[in-house]
């Protein structure tokens, strides 16, 4: 069942309430199943884990990692850049790395 347990974490009921107690903001289709039914009853599901999102005039890309108990929080955090540089190139921002590391400065961005 969605979301994975390879997004939300283990114990999956007890993760996911802890996410709804962090974050800030519901995750949208982010980690959601995202895919199509055909007329002729197939269907083709994936995990939206690669997916920007635009609203009202705002573009999300969102990122994440696996965090354990021996996580590094700046190798963490380097890591969600890289998930998203190509996300942010694809929308023509030629120097995405300045542009994400400027959104990192934003609170909601930690």
């Amino acid at each position: 069942t969605f979301p994975g347990g390879s997004i939300t974490g283990a114990p999956k009921i007890r993760a996911m309430q802890i996410i709804d107690e962090l974050e800030p903001a519901r995750r949208g289709p982010y980690c959601g199943a995202i895919g199509y039914l055909g007329l002729d009853g197939r269907i083709a599901l994936n995990m939206a884990i690669r997916t920007m999102i635009a609203t009202r005039g705002a573009i999300h890309v969102p990122v994440g990692g696996g965090i354990v108990a021996d996580s590094d929080p700046q190798a963490e955090y380097d890591e969600t850049l890289v998930k998203a540089r190509a996300m942010v190139q694809s929308l023509g921002i030629e120097d995405a790395e300045a542009a994400l590391r400027r959104l990192g400065e934003l609170p909601h961005a930690r």
